[in-house]
């Protein structure tokens, strides 16, 4: 038995916010963020649409796409650090309900921009020792609830959005997922965090970007090197790097570092902003909906998040055509 990663679906609210936004609003420019971060615009969810929601249509897509009823859905996993409620109900009990699945795990996982990869481990393991068939991996964001827009060094970096994929268990070993690897370190839980309840203060997420930067390129690059060698795939062996869309410095570092070549490079941070553990899935599925991603492509992630948490993964995809 092994799991294949069989659909993938996004869903971005309708709201674009471009730069001129915090322009009008902040002492800045255009040419300051996007030198620095490379983004453009963003998409942030109205007031009366929650995680759960924008979870729950990317889910939907990932499921039509893997041509299942929802019912053939036997394990909801969401990465959010965003969730509807501060503790409970989770956010993938929320979105089972909307999706009408009834009677089946469901819980979310914390680890912040590489939630989507650790979801994907998860579902992984889950099928390969026989325990499920089929797995709905969501990633889902609504940061502009946990975004301080009077903090200029975060509030231009994030979006809201979610995407979702449907993991799935098949016979054919030239289907599975290769390999994945997933870490953390707490020590390092300062570079970036939300406070909230244990310290008394506000719930809005703190980075201290600078030496944030160092780590994440230093750790990304070591850490596809360590999966790319152990598994003997080379460069040439990758269709598509998708890193975190967490700004256009790092990826640019790391794939430079890597020596990817641009046509193998996935990126889209500059019309979504950086959505913590939805833009991976949002990646993929951009690419899937401009015919860059069909069946039998392989694909390399790789994600670096609050925790610190990090992670990357060699994906075939075996899905079905639009």
């Amino acid at each position: 038995m092994y799991a294949t990663f069989r659909s993938i679906g996004a869903y971005v609210p309708e709201e674009i916010r471009t730069n001129q936004w915090f322009i009008d609003r902040m002492d800045t420019t255009d040419e300051w963020i996007t030198k620095r971060t490379g983004i453009k615009q963003r998409r942030i969810a109205s007031k009366d649409e929650n995680t759960s929601d924008l979870g729950t249509k990317a889910a939907q897509v990932a499921i039509d796409r893997a041509g299942l009823e929802n019912k053939d859905i036997d394990l909801i996993v969401c990465a959010t650090i965003s969730p509807d409620y501060m503790c409970m109900p989770s956010t993938a009990c929320l979105i089972s309900e909307k999706l009408g699945i009834k009677d089946v795990m469901a819980l979310d996982i914390s680890a912040a921009c590489t939630g989507f990869i650790y979801a994907l481990s998860v579902a992984k393991a889950f099928i390969e020792s026989g325990m499920k068939k089929n797995v709905l991996i969501i990633g889902a964001e609504k940061l502009s609830n946990i975004v301080d827009y009077s903090d200029r060094t975060t509030c231009m970096l994030f979006g809201d959005g979610a995407g979702a994929a449907v993991i799935s268990h098949t016979n054919n070993k030239d289907e599975a997922i290769v390999d994945i690897n997933c870490s953390a370190d707490g020590s390092q839980k300062d570079l970036l965090l939300t406070p909230g309840i244990q310290s008394g203060e506000a719930t809005f997420m703190q980075m201290k970007g600078n030496e944030t930067f160092k780590v994440a390129v230093r750790t990304l690059t070591s850490d596809v090197k360590m999966i790319m060698e152990k598994n003997n795939y080379k460069n040439e062996d990758i269709d598509l790097f998708v890193p975190h869309q967490a700004n256009y410095r790092i990826i640019k570092a790391v794939g430079d570092a890597l020596k990817f070549e641009d046509e193998q490079k996935v990126l889209t941070v500059d019309k979504y902003g950086n959505t913590s553990s939805a833009s991976i899935p949002m990646a993929i599925n951009d690419c899937y909906e401009n015919g860059r991603l069909t069946n039998g492509k392989t694909m390399l992630l790789d994600a670096f998040g609050g925790g610190l948490t990090w992670g990357s993964a060699i994906v075939k995809f075996n899905g079905y055509y639009l």
